[in-house]
């Protein structure tokens, strides 16, 4: 079975390293305790552990050239945008079945299918079935435990002294080292100080441009609309004998 060229939940290099931090305890219940890059992300690891569902707003410039991500993530179903100039797409997950839709140029340049696969599909959004490869692929990106992904390993993750000047959150900031065809990158995560340890913003800067991201609406839940045409992920990719 052929595989689709993105892998969704941002472009390639918004996608970030890092592992998940088990978490213990959070910072309202030890106030008394200096922060540290450690207890920060093991606050932080908790509360996305009981996250159902997030808003986030991508914001990507490299080499002058804009582009966006709008995603909802959610438990069970989860929806994405992408756009850049003409170029775009949209995947939306349901707990059945996944979408995919987008321009001419999204689902070509960006996706990787073929003209002749892509006229197949015309306006229609291709549909893969629960329990398939895409499917499975599509569901780990856009649904909440994709969320892990978010947060670094302690080890070379620095807390700044200094907090968010809008929101006096806690501000992480780490380097990832280049890897294959992804450029190192220095990324800087604010976290919530109140209540609940969660990300509010991101940025990540490589040699290739900067990202922007917003995090918003944590367990506000996630509505998403089935495509009225679809055309089953088989008749695109027929398996070969």
């Amino acid at each position: 079975m052929p595989s689709l060229q993105r892998t969704s939940f941002y472009l390639s290099a918004l996608v970030l390293t890092g592992a998940s931090v088990i978490a213990l305890s959070s910072l309202a219940a030890s106030a008394t305790t200096k922060a540290t890059a450690k207890t920060v992300l093991k606050a932080t690891s908790t509360e996305l552990a009981k996250q159902t569902s997030v808003h986030i707003k991508v914001r990507a410039v490299a080499a002058s050239t804009a582009s966006s991500v709008v995603a909802d993530i959610g438990e069970k179903a989860g929806t994405e945008t992408f756009t850049k100039g003409a170029e775009s797409f949209s995947i939306t997950v349901t707990p059945t079945f996944a979408y995919l839709s987008g321009s001419a140029t999204g689902l070509t340049t960006i996706m990787g299918l073929t003209s002749a696969e892509q006229k197949k599909v015309g306006k229609s959004a291709i549909s893969m079935r629960k329990g398939s490869a895409p499917y499975n692929t599509f569901k780990t990106n856009l649904t909440v435990g994709a969320l892990v992904n978010l947060l670094p390993v302690a080890k070379g993750t620095t807390l700044l002294a200094k907090r968010d000047k809008v929101t006096n959150g806690y501000v992480l900031k780490w380097v990832t080292a280049a890897s294959g065809q992804a450029p190192k990158s220095t990324t800087v995560l604010t976290i919530s100080s109140g209540r609940k340890s969660l990300p509010t913003k991101e940025l990540v800067t490589t040699s290739a441009g900067t990202t922007e991201t917003t995090f918003s609406k944590w367990g506000h839940g996630v509505r998403v609309v089935v495509p009225s045409s679809t055309i089953p992920y088989s008749t695109i990719f027929p398996a070969k004998s």
